[in-house]
């Protein structure tokens, strides 16, 4: 055990993990030349076409140093901020943390969160100063903010470059050095914490475990401590670039255990592996649930794929602990599912996932957050979706979320991005100089806001320089009104939303011109209108075609013309009282880019 290091690298989105991973791979030997090849560890379509880090992966490494010869087990992780529940478990099976921090950059607000969430969990941060071989490096600035942040000494920091490859062999002489060995006793019962799960359609569910304390063995009886399920060690091994088999392994060991499940919900992130016969008094605390923060519906296109949705969106969460779903149904789109994410970005993940890796089209409609309302009769309603507040007469108040916003910006952009926080209902909270053009700036903003463009707005503000963090604070009263649209008079429940009564005029109103654009013309024409209860505040119309019934009338009077199209307005009258309208798919999803 003396000899096992376990650790993962934190850092801010676009910072330089992945490519550094890499260079450790590359330096250890763990791969092959005809394996290497950039991202080796970002498996998936879409974090390559994205360059951005969705899942945590583990692989693990063999190094020698000093005729020693150590077991690296390292966990990539994600930077965005809609992805920080993966970083929190990486960090759970983990004893240190490589704190990765872009010298052409510096400290951004993702890397501060996550540096607190692996102090928290008591790591041994080793702070990396990448991409030294820039031009625009700014290595003794940086320098000053990392030593400010850490409070460690200048020599501690490494210069690197993932890039390049320079550093890299010092850091792993620092991991080997510093990060502590596991802690585990392998004599006492089993206890192995889940930190991850993938679906394999041939041999079902392969859980990804740290052992904490014992050891396990193939075919051993072991049982799950939550769900109380047992089942037999069929396959278990280490995670190299393939999986690797082993016969056995004890504490301190990452590995993966293959043991036949199909049901994805036997299968918990956190929960505890141990001996039927030995087992563990109680389990390894494992990671508070996760919070979702928007929420939307996903439709299947066609309904008779609900069941299809509802078995590939639990194989996803396997994989994606913080995608979190509970069944509903839409008078406008049928039975579908009402998800809850982190954010926007997880968000399109999950949809584009869901039609690349199942193949399954969803529609989804307007993410919105959760609501408290307060009521005269039922006490405390949790509302997910606008459909389901009570009648305005009930209600006595509504509370939403409000969250604490932290930005981290360049001082050119403070006035340009103040205003755009106020412009959201934001509150100002403080401004500190972390460096002579670098500021951090704290609002106190409701969660609502947010959801929808903020984070894009912000990024073109700043020219791409501003970092966004975000931290749930409290629920707080609100001026909320419920925004429906009707097509024709009836309303179409999954472009409802709840908005804050300042801006629902306008939103009201930018929603019918859009709407307008997107619905195709009919033989009839068809009035949309944005209403809040009986009121109507808006209304576009999508004017009927015509057929060109005086194409026959040559010459003659002019009454002749007009009785022909007075014949056809009756016509066009009489199919407009049962004209029914068709909504494509892209107007459920404009509502997100009304600007």
């Amino acid at each position: 055990m003396n000899n096992i290091r376990n650790f993962c690298i934190i850092a801010h989105i676009d910072h330089g993990k992945s490519t550094l991973a890499d260079r450790m791979l590359e330096l250890t030997g763990t791969l092959s030349e005809r394996e290497l090849k950039e991202q080796v560890l970002d498996n998936m379509d879409l974090e390559r076409e994205r360059g951005i880090t969705i899942k945590s992966h583990a692989i693990q490494m063999n190094y020698s140093q000093d005729n020693k010869q150590y077991i690296l087990n390292l966990i990539d992780t994600p930077g965005h901020v809609d992805f920080s529940y993966e970083v929190s478990r990486s960090i759970a099976a983990c004893e240190g943390a490589l704190l990765v921090v872009d010298a052409t950059q510096g400290i951004q607000a993702q890397t501060i969160s996550n540096l607190y969430m692996a102090i928290d969990s008591d790591l041994e941060v080793i702070p990396v100063l990448n991409k030294m071989d820039m031009t625009n490096a700014m290595p003794d600035d940086v320098k000053d903010q990392i030593v400010d942040l850490l409070g460690c000494d200048r020599d501690d920091i490494i210069e690197a470059s993932a890039k390049t490859g320079m550093g890299v062999d010092r850091i792993l002489e620092r991991i080997v050095e510093l990060v502590p060995p596991p802690s585990g006793d392998p004599e006492i019962p089993l206890q192995a914490l889940i930190f991850d799960s993938v679906y394999n359609s041939f041999r079902g569910i392969i859980a990804y475990y740290k052992i904490i304390n014992g050891t396990i063995s193939k075919g051993d009886l072991v049982k799950f401590i939550n769900t109380g399920s047992e089942y037999n060690a069929d396959e278990i091994g280490v995670l190299k670039i393939r999986q690797e088999p082993r016969n056995k392994m004890s504490a301190g060991d990452v590995g993966y255990i293959i043991s036949g499940i199909k049901i994805s919900s036997e299968v918990k992130v956190g929960d505890t592996i141990t001996h039927v016969k030995e087992p563990c008094e109680i389990g390894v605390d494992g990671f508070e649930d996760v919070k979702p923060m928007v929420f939307a519906g996903l439709y299947p296109v066609d309904a008779d794929d609900y069941e299809d949705l509802r078995s590939s969106i639990e194989r996803l969460q396997l994989n994606d602990a913080s995608l979190t779903f509970v069944p509903e149904s839409s008078a406008a789109l049928g039975f579908g599912f009402r998800c809850g994410f982190l954010g926007l970005l997880h968000m399109e993940i999950i949809q584009e996932r869901l039609d690349r890796e199942f193949d399954m089209d969803v529609i989804t409609t307007v993410p919105n957050v959760s609501f408290k309302v307060y009521t005269t009769r039922d006490g405390v309603v949790d509302v997910h979706n606008p459909s389901g507040l009570p009648h305005v007469t009930n209600i006595d108040r509504i509370e939403e979320p409000y969250i604490n916003a932290q930005i981290i910006t360049k001082s050119d952009y403070v006035g340009q991005i103040m205003n755009l926080c106020i412009d959201k209902r934001g509150t100002f909270k403080n401004q500190v100089y972390l460096s002579t053009d670098r500021v951090e700036i704290t609002f106190e903003m409701p969660l609502s806001e947010i959801v929808f463009d903020f984070y894009d707005k912000l990024k073109s503000i700043s020219k791409g320089y501003a970092s966004f963090d975000y931290h749930y604070s409290s629920y707080r009263k609100a001026d909320l009104v419920r925004l429906d649209v009707l097509l024709n008079g009836e309303m179409v429940d999954a472009l409802s939303t709840l908005i804050f009564r300042g801006h629902a005029y306008d939103f009201g109103r930018k929603m019918c011109v859009k709407l307008k654009e997107l619905i195709p013309r009919q033989q009839f024409d068809i009035a949309i209108q944005a209403a809040i209860g009986a009121k109507i505040i808006a209304r576009e119309t999508v004017k009927a075609l015509r057929k060109d019934v005086t194409a026959k009338c040559y010459g003659g009077d002019i009454t002749r013309k007009r009785k022909l199209l007075e014949k056809q307005k009756k016509g066009k009258k009489r199919m407009r009282q049962v004209g029914n309208v068709e909504v494509p798919q892209q107007a459920f999803l404009a509502v997100l880019k009304m600007d």
